[in-house]
């Protein structure tokens, strides 16, 4: 049986969404192991003379404890 937990993230891109989501997932395996999933709980984005600026994203990042 393996034991899971979930962390939570924000992250942001001047790219995309995708993007935000990737650096947050990349942030984190730099601490955490064993990553299994990433769930997007949320997408925002800032917007500057009619263009979106700024994608932020609330990540939901589940792994496996050891």
């Amino acid at each position: 049986m393996a034991v899971l937990k979930v962390i939570e993230i924000l992250s942001n891109s001047d790219k995309s969404w995708e993007d935000a989501a990737k650096k947050a997932v990349k942030k984190a395996s730099s601490t955490v192991q064993n990553i299994r999933s990433v769930y997007i709980k949320e997408q925002s984005a800032t917007v500057e003379n009619g263009e979106l600026v700024n994608f932020r994203v609330n990540v939901k990042i589940t792994f496996e404890i050891s």
